[in-house]
């Protein structure tokens, strides 16, 4: 592997700024990561159009055994380059996307270069991570299904591989009241503003600090003028867990939420987005990667728990062995001082050739 290659690679994918909510940007860099994969892996990847945006898939070989998965969309608004320019300066890079995570798909593509071979490799990149990955989760759990192991080149958490995250849920309850005039005949009205904090309080307590489920309003709307009863109002909740048993009680409960006032009705959407990412899904995995990074001389690697979520949280909830923050070592993930370690590149790339061997072996 060569690291002045894999500087220009990832040059190359910062300059192309890649914000989930343009299209247009996002196909523009689409065209750069096939470019730079093309020319490593020998073959153009597979073009997916979902509801207008487009993901990029290679396939090798008649019988799937791993994949390997990554996003290219950021969530830094276009033109943010004029503002975090790329850089290099004493082995940092930096700009928008270079940690979170086109420094990972160099990563990948590189590591797979070095194989002799690639048949049973599936490589998935998807333009829509960033914004819950509306359009590529069925396609990344159908190849989750085909695979004995998925391997997540999102950035590792200050070095460390992420062995399980926390699931998440999003609900929004909204509140329907009646209005009333609040100077003439405020009892005619019923408050929704008024049940909207009732019920704040009362999904704020089915938070359980000790088994590591958060429950955060986190956003609340509700009225329309101030001489008006207000008759709607809404909250929105982020809620994130261990386990799937305590994200099936979260749902439970909030559906089971009861209005405090007279005539007050409540109505719940939303729910599960990504189940958890449970530690015994990445046991296996993660003892093969400790195992090649000691034999080859890559270092101590170390594991960790994080509270974000990724699209291994899907791949693992279909049941395949999941591995997850495979790609760069750095920091500042979605803050201005995101950067990536350029010397640990070429180490980590060769983390995950030894681990995509291992597999591809029958190595679980």
């Amino acid at each position: 592997m060569d690291k002045k290659t894999m500087v220009a690679d990832l040059a190359a994918l910062v300059i192309a700024e890649s914000p989930s909510s343009d299209l247009a940007a996002v196909d523009a860099c689409a065209d750069v990561v096939a470019e730079i994969g093309e020319r490593h892996l020998g073959s153009a990847p597979e073009r997916i159009r979902i509801d207008g945006r487009q993901h990029l898939r290679w396939v090798f070989g008649p019988e799937p055994k791993v994949m390997l998965l990554g996003h290219f969309d950021t969530v830094w608004p276009l033109g943010t380059l004029t503002e975090l320019p790329w850089s290099v300066t004493d082995n940092i890079a930096t700009g928008p996307g270079v940690f979170d995570m086109k420094a990972g798909i160099v990563q990948l593509f590189h590591a797979l270069a070095s194989l002799p071979s690639l048949d049973g490799v599936v490589v998935l990149l998807n333009s829509d991570e960033e914004i819950g990955s509306p359009t590529s989760r069925a396609l990344i759990e159908e190849h989750a299904r085909q695979v004995e192991a998925v391997l997540v080149l999102e950035a590792a958490a200050d070095g460390a591989v992420k062995t399980a995250r926390k699931g998440m849920s999003l609900y929004c309850i909204t509140i329907e009241g009646r209005a009333a005039h609040a100077g003439l005949e405020p009892e005619r009205g019923v408050n929704a503003v008024v049940e909207l904090a009732h019920q704040i309080l009362a999904v704020a307590e089915l938070a359980d600090p000790a088994v590591g489920t958060s429950v955060v309003p986190s956003v609340i709307s509700g009225g329309t003028t101030t001489n008006t009863v207000a008759a709607q109002a809404q909250l929105w909740c982020d809620v994130r867990m261990w386990s799937a048993k305590e994200q099936e009680r979260i749902d439970r409960s909030v559906r089971e939420l009861v209005p405090v006032l007279a005539e007050s009705r409540i109505s719940v959407t939303g729910g599960p987005n990504r189940g958890p990412l449970e530690a015994a899904s990445s046991e296996k995995l993660y003892f093969l990667a400790h195992q090649i990074s000691s034999e080859n001389g890559l270092g101590m690697l170390r594991d960790c728990a994080v509270g974000g979520a990724s699209d291994g949280n899907f791949t693992a909830a279909v049941g395949t062995p999941t591995l997850d923050g495979l790609g760069a070592v750095g920091g500042g993930a979605h803050a201005a001082n995101e950067h990536v370690e350029i010397d640990q590149m070429i180490p980590r790339a060769a983390l995950l050739a030894g681990l995509v061997t291992r597999v591809l072996e029958g190595g679980l």
